[in-house]
């Protein structure tokens, strides 16, 4: 009988929510558009649950053109009309907008620092944090860290990015690596945090 897979409880046995544990959850990410796709939809799960965000992904990466930063910061009123007719997305306005809003203000974060994962990995010196999580109960829902990096986006204009979206991200994007210890994939982001360069 085959061994099971240790995983962190929190993606159960859902077949898009392991994949996702198993190969993006937790590493280390530098690609603009990733990191805008990334913020995009932590903003769209507030108050709602992850895995419904993760079900209509697909439906997000084509309402939002994939997520081209550009191409949606010219997003206009009537492209809000037509994304509140769209039922693959969640359909609430202040979310679009906020979209919309924070990639014209990703783009003023690029000019200013070149790159944004140059402006967001500075926060943590380039460096992945490893706290080495025992269990769930370990793995906080917003820290110093996550309060400090939302409140300079929100004085830079950004939206919807309160301190437990911003530690959502984090986990996401591998800035902190919350696997727990027993994780299968622990040790992997472990190594890729000491490879990774921004």
């Amino acid at each position: 009988m085959a061994t099971k897979i240790q995983r962190c409880s929190w993606c159960g046995d859902d077949e898009l929510y392991c994949t996702y544990h198993d190969e993006e959850w937790g590493v280390p990410l530098s690609n603009e558009q990733k990191l805008f796709e990334f913020l995009a939809l932590e903003s769209a799960q507030a108050g709602l649950s992850w895995i419904t965000i993760l079900r209509k992904r697909e439906n997000y990466r084509k309402a939002f053109k994939q997520f081209e930063i550009a191409t949606v910061a010219r997003f206009t009123k009537a492209s809000v009309e037509r994304l509140m007719l769209d039922p693959g997305i969640v359909r609430n306005r202040a979310k679009i907008e906020a979209t919309i809003n924070n990639a014209q203000r990703f783009l003023e974060v690029q000019a200013e620092y070149g790159r944004f994962a140059l402006y967001l990995w500075d926060f943590v010196d380039g460096s992945p944090q490893q706290p080495a999580r025992r269990a769930m109960k370990d793995i906080p829902a917003t820290s110093s860290l996550s309060d400090k990096i939302a409140n300079d986006l929100k004085k830079r204009g950004f939206k919807f990015l309160g301190s437990t979206t911003v530690y959502a991200f984090m986990q996401a994007t591998g800035m902190v690596n919350d696997h727990i210890v027993t994780c299968h994939r622990h040790h992997v982001c472990v190594e890729l945090g000491k490879r990774f360069t921004v």
